[in-house]
C-alpha cells in the first residue's frame, strides 16, 4: 500500500486504487475519465465562495468578502503577499476574482506610499477542476487567481498597493514590507510565526446545497461543538504582528480525508457511495479569505503536506497550488514547494517532505533526487555564509515526533537528519501532527542534553532541536505517553513505545528519549531574533490559541568573522 486509507484527497478514484497509485497515476485516471466523459464548459461552477461571505453566512476570521455571480461587477478577494527569490528587495502579491475576468484586465497599483504611483497588469490564471460525479458524470469547475510580481525594492521598507480593475473596482490601500538584508550591518531585532496542519473553521458556500458543518475542520477530544480553532490561532498570529509566517503544510483540507463525516462535493450535498466527489475547490476560497487578515499584509511561506496532493491537477498534484500562489523559483526544477530565502541573520528553506515520506508515498522519489541535492547544496551555501547565523527547515512530514497518528517517519529522517547535523541547522519546524512537541538537541538521533523550559541552547555544539506545530487548527491529536509542559511537567518525559514508519510503508516501533515538551492542543510558536556583533540570540516562544505562553528555548550562535 502506498497511501493509508485518508492520507491523501480524495478525489474520485476508488478507494482501493488511490491505496496503490501514485499521484502521478492518479492524476492520470482523471484524465482517462474525462476522455470518456466530456463535459461542457457551459455546465460549469464558476468563481468563489465569497459572495456568501459577503452577505454573511459564513465570514471566516474577518476576512473581507467579494460579490460572486458570473454577471455581478468584477471584484477581487483572498489577498495575499508572499516574497520572491531575493526577500530583501522582492514581494510577490496574489488575490482571487470573483468570476471570469473575459477581457478586463486586472491591474496592482503599488508605490512607496499611500500615493503608489505604480501600476502593473497583473496575470490571470485560469485554474479549471474537474471530477467524478456520483451519477457517472462529472462536476466542473473554474476559479481565477490574480498575480502580480514587484521588485527591485529596498530592503526592509513598507511597499503599498490595492488591486483595481478596468471595469472599476478599487480596492482599499494595504502595505507589505520586504525582508531585512542579510548582512552583519542589520542588527534590528525581527519576529515570525509558525504553524501547520490549519484547515478552515465555515462551509464553503459552493456548490449550494453542502450539509452544515462540510469540509470544516473538525473537532478533537474535548473541543466543543461551537469550537473555531482557526480562527483562534490566526487570531493570535495576528496579534504577534510578525515580519512573515511560514506554514508547515496541510494548509486548507480541501477534501473530507483528514476526518469528519460525508461532506461529499456533489449539486446537493449528498452522496450514494464513498470516496465520490470528496474534492471541493471552493475549500480553497473560503481559506484564503480566512486568512486575509495577516496574508494580506505579512508575507506567508508555505510548505506542502500530503493533503496538499491534490490528484486532479499535475505536476505531481501540485498544479492546483501553482495556479493559487507563488512561490520563489530558487529550489529544483519540478518541485514548486522547495525553496530558500533569508530574512537579516536567518536562513529559512522550505522542503517537500512527500518527495521522501514512507508513511505517504504518493509523491515518493518524483525529483529523482534533485531535492535532496539541493539541500544539501543549499545548506553548504548558508553555513558558510557569515552574514547568516541561523538555519531553519520547515516542511510537513516528521522525523523527530510521537504523536499518536504520525509520529516519525523513517523516510524523512533518513533523507535529511545526517545534513541537519552536518551544517549545524539549529531549527527543524513540522507539522503532519496535530499537536506540539519539541525535542532535545540532537546529534546523531541522541539527545545531547536535557532542555526544558526556559533552557539555553547552543546549537553549534549541543545540536539541532525539532519541532512539531501541527496545531493549527485541524483536529488536534493525543500522545500515548501524555502531554507534558509548562505547568504540567512530567518528571520523566521518556517515551517507551512509539511509531516509526519504515520503507515498507509499516509502522515499526522506537523508544524516544529525545521527546521534552508535548502539548496536544492547537497552538503555534512565536520565534524572536536578536542579532548580535559577538553574539546571536533566537527565542522560540509556543503559545496557545488563547494566548498563553507554554514553551520557551533561547538559542544562542557565537557570530562569525
Amino acid at each position: 500500500m502506498l497511501n493509508p486509507p485518508g492520507s491523501v484527497p480524495r478525489t474520485g478514484i476508488p478507494a482501493r486504487l488511490t491505496a496503490q497509485l501514485t499521484m502521478d497515476e492518479q492524476y492520470e485516471w482523471h484524465r482517462s475519465y474525462l476522455r470518456r466523459h466530456r463535459v461542457s464548459r457551459r455546465n460549469f461552477l464558476r468563481g468563489s465562495t465569497a459572495a456568501a461571505m459577503a452577505a454573511g453566512l459564513g465570514a471566516a476570521f474577518g476576512g473581507r468578502g467579494v460579490a460572486y455571480a458570473e454577471d455581478a461587477p468584477l471584484t477581487v478577494g483572498g489577498r495575499r503577499v508572499g516574497y520572491g527569490t531575493d526577500a530583501a528587495s522582492q514581494l510577490r502579491f496574489s488575490a482571487q476574482l470573483s468570476r471570469n475576468p473575459g477581457a478586463t484586465k486586472v491591474f496592482l497599483d503599488h508605490g512607496p506610499t499611500p500615493a503608489l504611483g505604480g501600476t502593473l497588469e497583473a496575470e490571470v490564471r485560469n485554474l479549471v477542476t474537474q471530477l467524478p460525479r456520483t451519477d457517472g458524470g462529472v462536476l466542473s469547475a473554474e476559479q481565477f487567481y490574480v498575480h502580480a510580481p514587484v521588485d527591485g525594492l529596498p530592503g526592509r521598507m513598507p511597499h503599498f498597493y490595492r488591486w483595481r480593475t478596468a471595469d472599476g473596482y478599487l480596492g482599499d490601500v494595504l502595505s507589505a514590507n520586504t525582508a531585512m538584508p542579510s548582512s552583519r550591518a542589520a542588527l534590528l531585532p525581527f519576529r515570525f510565526t509558525m504553524m501547520g496542519d490549519q484547515g478552515i473553521d465555515d462551509t464553503p458556500a459552493q456548490p449550494t446545497g453542502m450539509p452544515a458543518g462540510a469540509y470544516r475542520n473538525k473537532y478533537g477530544e474535548g473541543d466543543a461543538p461551537s469550537s473555531r480553532n482557526a480562527e483562534n490561532i490566526q487570531r493570535q498570529i495576528v496579534a504577534s504582528n510578525p515580519e512573515f509566517h511560514i506554514l508547515a503544510g496541510d494548509i486548507c483540507y480541501a477534501d473530507t480525508s483528514h476526518g469528519g463525516g460525508p461532506d461529499w462535493f456533489v449539486p446537493n450535498g449528498k452522496a450514494d457511495r464513498e470516496d465520490i466527489d470528496a474534492y471541493n475547490p471552493f475549500v480553497w476560497d473560503t481559506y484564503l479569505q480566512a486568512i486575509e487578515s495577516s496574508a494580506g499584509h505579512v508575507p506567508w511561506m508555505f510548505a506542502t503536506g500530503n493533503h496538499d496532493m491534490e490528484a486532479v491537477y499535475g505536476n505531481h498534484g501540485y498544479g492546483g497550488l501553482t495556479a493559487r500562489m507563488d512561490f520563489p523559483d530558487n529550489g529544483p526544477a519540478g518541485c514548486p514547494s522547495v525553496y530558500s530565502f533569508t530574512y537579516g541573520n536567518v536562513a529559512v528553506l522550505s522542503l517537500d517532505a512527500n518527495e521522501v515520506s514512507w508513511q505517504v508515498r504518493a509523491n515518493l522519489g518524483y525529483s529523482g533526487g534533485a531535492q535532496n541535492s539541493w539541500v544539501e547544496s543549499t545548506l553548504a551555501a548558508y553555513r558558510s555564509n557569515p552574514d547568516i547565523d541561523f538555519i531553519v527547515c520547515f516542511f510537513h512530514e516528521c522525523a523527530y515526533a510521537t504523536g499518536i497518528g504520525g509520529a516519525s517517519d523513517g523516510g524523512v529522517r533518513g533523507a535529511w537528519a545526517d545534513l541537519f547535523d552536518k551544517y549545524r541547522v539549529d531549527l527543524v519546524l513540522q507539522g503532519h501532527n496535530h499537536n506540539f512537541e519539541r525535542t532535545d538537541p540532537l546529534r546523531g538521533g541522541q539527545p545531547t542534553k536535557a532542555a526544558p523550559d526556559n533552557s539555553i541552547v547552543y546549537p553549534d555544539t549541543d545540536g539541532t532541536v525539532y519541532y512539531v506545530v501541527g496545531g493549527g487548527g485541524a483536529a488536534h491529536g493525543t500522545f500515548a505517553a501524555g502531554d507534558t509542559y509548562r505547568g504540567n511537567e512530567k518528571p520523566d518525559t521518556f517515551v517507551p513505545e512509539s511509531t516509526l514508519w519504515g520503507a515498507d510503508g509499516k509502522e515499526g516501533k522506537e523508544a524516544a528519549a529525545w521527546s521534552r515538551v508535548r502539548f496536544s492542543r492547537y497552538s503555534f510558536i512565536r520565534v524572536d531574533v536578536r542579532p548580535g556583533v559577538f553574539s546571536s540570540e533566537m527565542d522560540v516562544v509556543a503559545v496557545d490559541e488563547f494566548g498563553r505562553e507554554f514553551d520557551k528555548v533561547t538559542y544562542r550562535r557565537l557570530v562569525s568573522r
